[in-house]
């Protein structure tokens, strides 16, 4: 697994992982639980993790979503 994304963001995180998602990628969402517990809600930030072999490609999707 890589990291494709850091974020607080529930709206991006919510967005990247339908986009991904409908192109067939597989994406694992860690530090969710972690970040509701802490209780300031913005201390750890959500990390989307995709597969290595998935890797490249949804870093290009990212990319070009971001343009």
């Amino acid at each position: 697994m890589k990291e494709l994304l850091r974020s607080n963001n529930l709206v991006e995180i919510s967005y990247v992982t339908s986009m991904l998602k409908s192109e067939g990628i597989e994406v694992h969402i860690l530090d969710n639980n972690m970040s509701i517990i802490e209780g300031s809600g913005m201390a750890i930030p959500r990390r989307l993790m995709v597969s290595e072999t998935d890797f490249i490609l949804a870093k290009n999707l990212l990319e070009e979503a971001s343009e």
